[in-house]
């Protein structure tokens, strides 16, 4: 798995619906910080995807992972460096979801 698709897998984790109880608080704590991390590096880069697209791409692929996941996968690829901040938060979200058994992924880092 490369480190896009790891933090597209973990956006699209954190945002599943049918999580219940607490294991859906922890889940969905660690998928907003994901979440507003890519944000705010969608809107500061200094790419093509910075702001506008990125951004929409990134709300609509919440609301329809398997519709937007090529979408959002280019705009990851050529938008924010996925730095350790990015790739940390991701794998709490899969950890997490793993803990509450919801989704198996072997998301070793570099």
């Amino acid at each position: 798995m490369t480190e896009v698709e790891l933090v597209a897998t973990a956006l699209a984790t954190g945002a599943a619906a049918g999580l219940t109880g607490t294991s859906r608080g922890v889940v969905h704590d660690l998928h907003a910080v994901l979440r507003e991390t890519v944000r705010r590096r969608l809107s500061e880069g200094a790419d093509g995807v910075r702001g506008g697209y990125g951004l929409r791409v990134l709300h609509a692929y919440e609301t329809d992972p398997d519709v937007w996941r090529t979408r959002l996968l280019g705009v990851l690829a050529s938008g924010p460096e996925m730095d350790e901040e990015i790739l940390g938060a991701a794998r709490a979200v899969l950890r997490a979801d793993r803990r509450a058994g919801h989704v198996v992924v072997d998301a070793v880092g570099p």
